[in-house]
């Protein structure tokens, strides 16, 4: 019964090293995978929104391109793939892809583009609304008012769709949170538009009277 058990555990030993080294590689090299697909990403929206559109466009076609392997890689392991590193930089990803359609006013991607799990591209389109205020403020400053009321209202039927559900956290991944968040941020940006367009409003009936008192 010994030598039998020893054997048995030999074989148990050597297979859950085999699986264990495996996982730990895969992991190692999705976080790698995981914070270059974050900094493309970032990057990509910042070149957006200095609207360096060849350089935008080619970090997020690198990002999507690291998103794939990384997807690839984890693919065996799918309690890897659901980790909360990997959905963060995927949901990173969905921000940068959704921001930089709105903000261009280009094609939104198909559903299926990024196959990314469906809470994961609903946190990551809140994130990409909430984005859009950086956006409003900019073409604010440049007076294209009606640039700032397009945005806002993406950001407005982005809130409308979001706040719609109301599962728990554990399947959201975290959503409500940031659906509270989008809340606010919308707020604030339609003060600051209103009080913008009030405050063009009163420039141009100031020359108006200076018009014609001239």
């Amino acid at each position: 019964m010994t030598d039998k058990l020893q054997v048995w555990l030999d074989r148990l030993s050597a297979a859950a090293q085999a699986d264990l080294e495996a996982r730990n590689q895969a992991r190692d090299q999705a976080l790698n995978k995981s914070r270059e697909l974050i900094r493309l990403c970032s990057s990509a929206i910042r070149a957006g929104h200095r609207d360096i559109w060849d350089e935008a466009n080619d970090l997020l076609t690198q990002a999507e391109a690291v998103g794939r392997e990384m997807q690839a890689l984890l693919a065996p392991f799918p309690d890897l793939f659901y980790a909360g590193y990997t959905q963060d930089a995927l949901k990173e990803l969905v921000e940068a892809r959704i921001t930089l359609a709105l903000i261009s006013d280009g094609d939104l991607p198909a559903l299926d583009a990024l196959s990314v799990p469906h809470n994961t591209y609903l946190n990551g389109v809140c994130e990409a609304a909430s984005e859009l205020r950086r956006r409003c403020l900019d073409v604010m400053r440049r007076g294209a008012m009606d640039e700032a009321e397009r945005l806002l209202a993406a950001m407005d039927a982005a809130y409308e769709v979001l706040m719609s559900f109301s599962y728990p956290d554990a399947i959201t991944g975290g959503l409500r949170h940031r659906v509270d968040q989008l809340r606010g941020v919308l707020e604030r940006t339609r003060g600051d538009l209103t009080n913008s367009a009030q405050m063009q409003r009163l420039l141009r009936a100031l020359e108006d009277a200076e018009t014609h008192a001239a």
